[in-house]
């Protein structure tokens, strides 16, 4: 969206489409408050001109669509459920405006939080003292968006990120947010399936941090229509369980990260008992604790690798 050319509207034009944008929003059972945060988006107005209506005196208004094509998009959502954040190309996310492309999931606030149990579990691990001469290497797998991928840039300062995407789409994505939030210094991106282009720093990680699919392959298309019409089934079905994924990060993560390395993921509510079951069994992590998101679901699951 960047790259349009701006499109110049009247105050008055935009307050006329707002009005029927709203009427139509609480007709179609659609909050009408995503109508005053899409033209936050895409004509640059701010709460307080929208709450005070003080844009319509406004001859000159930029764009980065047309009324035309802004009214588009906005049946889609009305009528295909598009989700908001495609529309307006961004979402927001921790501190950071992510660009969002049908290529990706959609950061959920909830996900914020593992940026900081991941903080937390790498200044509680006690088992091997970390050299703080080495640079630590932490790796996102799955990165979509790239959203966790910078989020630990931005808070583990000393250490080098390393992406990881099976998708081309979802990683040219991610790499702009890279370079639009300027971490493209610190955060490394390649295309594979989870651990495999990471062979070579194998025994090296300090930390690995995933929100890998974790739906069951029934339970996807009963899932909201903004989700099953429009995010990418790739990053949702997560096999027959919804386990297929986890299990495997469980498996092979030991043969990457380092005695003491941080196992760090999220899931859906009432796989918490099975995962660690699965990671206690598993023999090489100790220290599994499970943690809550802001509305009480047990929602991500902590282990570390064993010093053996």
């Amino acid at each position: 969206m960047e790259n349009q050319q701006p499109k110049v509207v009247s105050g008055v034009e935009i307050w006329q489409w707002r009005n029927i944008a709203i009427q139509n929003a609480i007709a179609y059972d659609v909050s009408p408050l995503e109508v005053d945060w899409l033209l936050q988006e895409i004509a640059g107005l701010d709460r307080l001109a929208l709450r005070l209506e003080s844009f319509k005196a406004w001859n000159h208004i930029q764009m980065h669509l047309s009324l035309e094509e802004l009214n588009q998009l906005w049946q889609r959502r009305l009528h295909e459920r598009l989700p908001v954040q495609y529309i307006a190309g961004v979402t927001p996310w921790r501190r950071f405006k992510l660009a969002v492309s049908s290529a990706v999931l959609i950061p959920r606030p909830e996900t914020e939080m593992l940026i900081d149990l991941a903080v937390t579990a790498a200044n509680q691990c006690k088992d091997v003292p970390w050299n703080v001469s080495i640079q630590q290497h932490w790796a996102d797998l799955g990165t979509g968006s790239g959203a966790i991928a910078l989020g630990l840039a931005e808070i583990l300062t000393n250490a080098r990120i390393h992406a990881v995407d099976i998708s081309s789409e979802a990683l040219a994505v991610a790499q702009t947010n890279a370079e639009n939030l300027g971490f493209t210094e610190r955060v490394n991106f390649y295309q594979g399936s989870w651990w495999e282009p990471l062979e070579s720093l194998k025994g090296q990680f300090s930390g690995m941090v995933s929100n890998p699919p974790y739906i069951p392959s029934d339970t996807v298309l009963t899932l909201q229509p903004e989700v099953v019409k429009h995010e990418p089934h790739l990053a949702l079905d997560g096999g027959f369980d919804g386990l297929d994924y986890i299990r495997h990060l469980i498996a092979v993560s030991p043969q990457y990260l380092r005695p003491g390395g941080v196992w760090l993921i999220e899931m859906m509510a009432g796989q918490a008992d099975t995962v660690r079951e699965l990671l206690e069994n598993n023999g090489s992590y100790c220290h599994v604790s499970i943690h809550a998101d802001l509305a009480g679901i047990e929602r991500f699951a902590v282990a570390y690798i064993k010093n053996v």
